[in-house]
């Protein structure tokens, strides 16, 4: 039995044709707004350690980048830090980086060298504060982190500028009352495995790679942050304001945790820059970085809550006019 189609007219087809054209040219002005040839050039991005989140994430993002980018060149500079990171976007020294929001206050009421320039690009994910006892450890407070040997992070780490903070909220010198050991995320979990060091301080995002291997085999175990040592640390001032308590998720590590949640404080990533980079080029990453969400997020688990509602809030930093414009344009 034969089928009856409607006949279609030229002036019906042409017009479909006009409107799969203004179609695509509204998918590609999304991609690349206003027909704009992307940005090219070098940018410095400042990460963290070699096992740290902030590695793992600047590799991703340089990728990604350069996909939307192909003229950019990204060059990545390990870093111990949020605080070295700050610094270095301050001063010059790198164009772009993470830095967690605590850190960023730190710099900035200490009148750091070019405080006064630096500008949010996105809030990204929450970093939590780890720490890290072996297995068998009669350590059960932080209280009781007293005369033994703990890694507070390198120098200029936020791992170090919480860990301080913490440990003076719970009545212990930082310099005095315990032995303390410079070993970041690099070398902390070797080393507490070989009963160098009694304990460590990481603030990451979760999971951290760095401590995924060791979870699997439960050699170690996590200390509580509780609501009354958190209390106090708030009363530290201004640059504490930033921190919140929380619980890691049992689902972060399953073999450590057991079913279990467990009292920390979480602080805010910040990606930013200075209020002099280029706003064209700041409004590209931006763009970038919410846009490969999902890309990134599926090799680095923290980069999934990257949300478009919450990128916007980067206290302590207003927003650099490239970011500004993104964020503008994405308003219905």
């Amino acid at each position: 039995m034969s089928q009856v189609f409607p006949r279609i007219s030229r002036r019906r087809a042409l017009q479909g044709a006009t409107a799969g054209v203004v179609a695509l040219g509204l998918l590609l002005w999304w991609l690349l707004p206003l027909g704009e040839k992307p940005p090219s050039g070098t940018i410095v991005f400042s990460t963290g350690s070699s096992r740290g989140v902030y590695q793992e994430y600047g590799e991703r993002l340089r990728t990604e980048l350069g996909r939307d980018m192909p003229g950019l060149k990204v060059k990545l500079l390990t870093s111990a830090g949020s605080q070295q990171n700050v610094q270095r976007v301050a001063t010059g020294k790198a164009d772009f980086t993470i830095a967690a929001a605590d850190a960023v206050a730190a710099y900035e009421l200490r009148h750091g060298s070019g405080a006064g320039r630096l500008r949010g690009v996105a809030r990204l994910y929450d970093d939590y504060v780890h720490l890290i006892v072996p297995r068998g450890s009669d350590i059960q407070s932080v209280a009781d982190l007293r005369h033994k040997r703990v890694a507070t992070g390198l120098p200029d780490s936020g791992v170090r500028l919480i860990a301080d903070r913490v440990l003076r909220s719970a009545g212990i010198d930082p310099r005095k009352d315990i032995t303390p050991v410079a070993d970041g995320i690099d070398i902390g979990p070797a080393r507490l495995q070989e009963g160098k060091i009694d304990a460590f301080f990481w603030s990451g995002g979760l999971p951290t790679k760095g401590l995924t291997g060791l979870a699997k085999e439960a050699a170690f175990r996590f200390v509580p942050i509780d609501d009354a040592l958190i209390t106090r640390l708030h009363s530290e001032g201004e640059g504490a304001r930033y921190y919140r308590a929380t619980n890691i998720p049992e689902s972060a590590y399953p073999h450590v945790q057991l079913g279990a949640q467990v009292p920390t404080i979480a602080v805010s990533n910040l990606l930013m820059t200075r209020a002099d980079m280029d706003p064209r080029l700041t409004e590209w990453v931006t763009r970038t970085v919410i846009n490969s969400r999902d890309g990134i997020g599926a090799h680095v688990h923290s980069a999934q809550l990257v949300d478009l509602r919450t990128a916007i809030y980067t206290d302590p930093l207003p927003l650099q006019e490239g970011a500004r414009r993104y964020y503008r344009s994405m308003k219905p």
